[in-house]
């Protein structure tokens, strides 16, 4: 995204004195605020050396020396690791553990002030003597004098008056000469060729007193040097980013800045120098705003741009209000209290051309942002950019003024708008206006359906809340606009020579080898997603203590984000189990190679099993399903076996569970699916709708020497044939009655029915699951009327007229127990037309052969305990 984008015309522009104003009392108030540190009230911010963001200690234990600016080692102990890394066997840990501190490099602190003049800093540290005291030491030492060092000092009984502070605006140190520079400056004035020609005064030397009064300097370019002085680097001084110099605005700015990157879980590193680089920027181009360094990103150093943009992130959200972004064409998530994982906060909506229709989608989205439902993903916000930017580009080319009135819009625009992004999907054309890497993307059919679908929901909103009367925009043109029909396939199990390749040894080694230089744990992700079946960011998100045993059983502990269920466990084989126990070592070996510590207890709780590479400072941010997908893209490319993506896996486990006995309920269960239809959607079996029913309860029919005895179980065979042979069919060879089916092939074809619908004592009555609380109920009103009998013989006797009835309830419980359908069963409390096409209406059994159930509570297919 160029900055344009990132940032608003208005806020890159030159603000009034008066938008300052109220910006820098916006940024007061905040940086006052209760909990926020007091360093990030001043213009000198100076930082503890073991701040846990802006730290600045060398890692080794005990050494205050500063870190370089790429590793967390000062400059000796960075010379030293680098040899002793040649070694063999060498650890980083180990070097950290073992190192001795450093002495502290005296260059990085402010000189103290002279033994004999307060007011002057010391020019010889060791000596602590001022520049005159020092030269005096000098002539000394140059004479050949027959005087000692303490007799040096015992002459010296004069206090000699200061110069006041340095001249620069950014500098905290005094002057030590009547030049009114500090030792550094002074130095960077030589060096800079003396900028206006300022000189100390004529015959001054070092050893020459001056007096309290005001010493004229002497230049041949006063302003030269004044500008020199107002633009000069500060000194560098350990633990500190110096502000001096800078307007009020921007020092906020900065501030606000470092504020709320320390506040961020996923954030880069910031060293100290990096930041003072930026301030030192601002004060070389006297910017009122450090937005205005944006305008120019061509002259940025790369750590300048990466700290400026996140800065202006997070002040684009504080200067400007939800009503102001929609005016400027973009949403900020923070606005509502929203903030997506792995994503800023801003959403530019600037790609619609129609002012009309980019407020129609800022409506919709923010309306989602500030409702309970709040998606959890940005894909609401995504999808609906692309399309009204599909829909804005078309009008655009085809419609009057390119759209911008709506009340000419008709609806044939929307039919050829319609009929074009149809033809784009059908025959695999560029997209009007959607790119990737500055190449059209392909308009495909799911692409058409969400373009649709999103379209038409912004659209339809706008008509429901009455914004489209006041626009002006036809309703013909928003009705015109069809759903997205599902016309994708969903995904398939692998077949066995894909599976057979990706569960190749030498392939997976391959993976980890080739695909996997840093050793981030693709092959551990890749394994762990076959052998669970979990979703990919179910396995990347792992925390360190994800594996425990429980009676000697291993368990694997993730949560399922997605349906809501946290710290959930399922069973793993002990060979992921080991292999997942390698990874967590590895992880905790290279947290003490960071740190040169272990990891404390609550640590191990948030450390990630899979620790991303990037903005991860403290082990805790796991890594991107992006970046395992990108490896396993490549990764099958060498392989030569065609397009997978890693979520078959789930479809491939699914698919052999349930092959292998397990029901669609265990499935649902195991995989962390949201109802049984999803389950159905994963496991895929070329059978009919029943053979999963057909594999766990089957009964013998009318035919057979014991009619109504179950015949197998999940742990016996049968074949197909002689399961379908007993299969009743009841969307083809039955009719609705009441609490049931007639089989009764006369009365199917629309005959009156000879036992005048006596159908409870018929023989050609059949139950159905989606009839068992009606069922249950008339068992209810049963036993009522049995209750109030007047004596126990009619009481019997009521019991006796409904047995056959309960036998048959029982044995209807057993199946649909068996089935793993009780719960569905017991949810169809109301039947409906469209219910005559669930499973439950096209599964049944005979009255008779559920009668014959054994009625106890003992199922014969459960096995002994």
């Amino acid at each position: 995204m160029s900055e344009a984008k990132r940032i608003p015309p208005q806020l890159l522009a030159s603000t009034s004195g008066r938008d300052r104003r109220d910006r820098l009392e916006i940024l007061t108030a905040l940086l006052a605020a209760p909990g926020v540190e007091p360093v990030y009230s001043e213009s000198v911010l100076l930082w503890s050396g073991d701040h846990p963001v802006y730290g600045w200690f060398c890692r080794v234990n005990g050494c205050r020396n500063t870190r370089t600016n790429t590793v967390d080692l000062c400059h000796p102990h960075r010379t030293e690791w680098r040899a002793a890394k040649q070694e063999p066997g060498a650890t980083r840990r180990e070097f950290l553990r073992t190192a001795r501190p450093k002495i502290l490099d005296v260059r990085l602190v402010e000189p103290p002030d002279c033994r004999f003049c307060p007011e002057r800093p010391s020019r010889h540290l060791g000596l602590r003597l001022c520049l005159t005291h020092f030269s005096r030491w000098s002539k000394v030492l140059f004479r050949k004098m027959d005087r000692t060092y303490d007799e040096f000092l015992a002459l010296q009984t004069e206090a000699l008056p200061g110069y006041g502070d340095c001249l620069v605006a950014s500098c905290v140190g005094r002057a030590d000469s009547p030049l009114r520079l500090c030792y550094i400056h002074d130095e960077r004035y030589r060096n800079d060729g003396r900028p206006g020609g300022a000189q100390r005064p004529q015959g001054w030397g070092g050893d020459r007193v001056v007096g309290r009064e005001p010493v004229e300097i002497a230049c041949t370019d006063r302003d030269a040097f004044r500008y020199w002085c107002r633009t000069a680097r500060p000194a560098s001084r350990a633990g500190t980013v110096n502000l001096l110099g800078l307007p009020p605005l921007v020092q906020a700015e900065i501030r606000w800045g470092l504020l709320t990157h320390a506040q961020k879980p996923q954030r880069s590193s910031w060293p100290l120098w990096h930041i003072q680089a930026v301030a030192n920027l601002a004060r070389l181009r006297g910017v009122q705003s450090v937005l205005d360094l944006l305008s120019d990103p061509a002259v940025l150093a790369e750590h300048e741009m990466r700290i400026l943009r996140e800065t202006a992130d997070e002040l684009r959200i504080v200067y400007v209000t939800p009503q102001e972004a929609k005016q400027a064409g973009f949403v900020e998530t923070e606005h509502y209290g929203v903030r997506y994982r792995r994503r800023t906060s801003h959403f530019d909506f600037t790609d619609v051309p129609q002012r009309w229709l980019r407020d129609l989608l800022w409506d919709r989205v923010t309306r989602r942002l500030r409702s309970p439902q709040c998606p959890r993903s940005p894909q609401h916000i995504e999808g609906g950019r692309r399309a009204c930017v599909e829909l804005g580009v078309f009008l655009t080319a085809v419609a009057p003024g390119g759209g911008h009135d709506p009340a000419v819009l008709t609806e044939d625009h929307m039919q050829r708008f319609v009929a074009d992004h149809n033809r784009r999907a059908r025959e695999g054309l560029p997209s009007l206006a959607i790119s990737r890497d500055g190449r059209p993307m392909k308009v495909t059919g799911y692409t058409r359906r969400q373009t649709f679908n999103a379209t038409r929901s912004i659209l339809r909103d706008a008509m429901d809340s009455g914004e489209a009367e006041h626009l002006g925009l036809p309703r013909e043109f928003i009705i015109a606009l069809p759903t997205g029909q599902r016309a994708d396939r969903t995904r398939n199990p692998f077949p066995d020579p894909v599976a057979r390749a990706l569960s190749d040894q030498s392939n997976l080694q391959l993976l980890s080898d080739r695909f996997d230089a840093n050793d981030m744990g693709h092959r551990d992700i890749w394994e762990a997603l076959v052998f669970t079946g979990r979703r990919a960011s179910e396995i990347t998100e792992l925390r360190l203590e994800c594996t425990s045993i429980h009676r000697k059983v291993p368990f694997l502990w993730h949560d399922q984000t997605k349906v809501g269920n946290l710290d959930e466990a399922i069973r793993i084989p002990q060979r992921l189990y080991e292999q997942l126990e390698r990874r967590k070592q590895l992880t905790i070996g290279r947290f003490e190679d960071r740190y040169g510590r272990t990891p404390r207890p609550k640590e191990l709780k948030s450390l990630a099993l899979f620790p991303s590479p990037q903005k991860n400072p403290d082990g805790t941010v796991a890594i991107s399903h992006s970046i395992f997908g990108d490896a396993f893209r490549d990764w099958l490319e060498a392989l030569d076996i065609g397009t997978w993506v890693p979520h078959q896996a789930r479809h491939t486990l699914a698919t052999n569970l349930l092959k292998n006995g397990a029901g669609l309920h265990h499935i649902k269960q195991y995989l962390g699916q949201i109802s049984v239809r999803m389950a159905e959607h994963y496991a895929k079996v070329a059978s009919s709708e029943v053979d999963d029913a057909l594999e766990r309860v089957w009964v013998s029919g009318p035919g057979s020497a014991e009619p109504g005895m179950l015949l197998a179980s999940p742990a016996e065979h049968m074949t197909r044939a002689e399961a379908q042979a007993m299969a009743i069919d009841l969307s083809r060879r039955s009719t609705p009655s009441e609490g049931g089916f007639c089989t009764y092939q006369p009365v199917v074809r629309g005959n009156a029915c000879p036992w005048n619908l006596d159908c409870h004592n018929c023989d050609k009555f059949v139950m159905s699951g989606a009839d068992l609380l009606y069922w249950r109920r008339k068992a209810e009103q049963w036993a009522s009327m049995a209750e109030r009998a007047q004596d126990d013989k009619i009481a019997d006797y009521l019991h006796s007229l409904f047995e056959p009835s309960a036998r048959a309830i029982s044995g209807l419980e057993k199946a649909l127990a068996g089935l793993g359908m009780m719960e569905d069963a017991l949810a169809l409390d109301l039947r409906r037309p469209q219910d005559y096409f669930d499973r439950l209406w096209s599964l049944a059994f005979k009255a008779s052969d559920l009668a014959a159930i054994d009625p106890d509570d003992t199922d014969p297919c459960e096995e002994p305990v």
